[in-house]
């Protein structure tokens, strides 16, 4: 029997309703595995992901459906997936994949419900001039026009 994902999706958000963690996402796969990605404004603590595994394991009957549970949190590494996130990145570097397969990399100044705006910097030669200079701009993108959004980690 499959495992009903709004039933789940409701039973995470009312047990982390008054939390400072949220849900990013959850899937629940044909053998009923069930992935359930949570994440924080100051990072997810591993107590609250087994303390949530618990509260879930509690609401859900072995003997009815046969299923693999397994609650993480958002990987740094892993695209944004809820608008709460982009307000974490904020001053945070990030790399930005368009609809249009055109990558930008930059500072994340803001974020709405609509959209969010990315510094970047690029080296332009301006016209008479000997030598290319930096030049900062603000480009602005609607989360429907975006692929994925991902944290940048550079290594200096």
């Amino acid at each position: 029997m499959m495992i009903d994902k709004n039933m789940l999706i409701l039973l995470v958000e009312e047990y982390l309703k008054d939390a400072p963690n949220y849900l990013v996402d959850l899937t629940v796969g044909v053998d009923n595995s069930i992935i359930v990605e949570i994440d924080n404004d100051e990072g997810v603590d591993i107590d609250d992901c087994a303390a949530l595994n618990r509260h879930l394991e509690a609401h859900l009957d072995r003997d009815i459906q046969d299923f693999e549970l397994t609650v993480t949190s958002a990987g740094l590494t892993s695209p944004l997936k809820t608008r709460r996130q982009y307000h974490k990145y904020r001053g945070k570097e990030m790399e930005v994949l368009t609809r249009a397969g055109i990558k930008h990399s930059g500072v994340l100044l803001s974020a709405d419900d609509e959209a969010f705006t990315l510094r970047v910097t690029r080296m332009v030669k301006p016209e008479g001039a000997k030598r290319k200079k930096e030049v900062e701009e603000d480009l602005s993108f609607r989360y429907d026009d975006v692929k994925h959004t991902k944290y940048l980690i550079r290594f200096k």
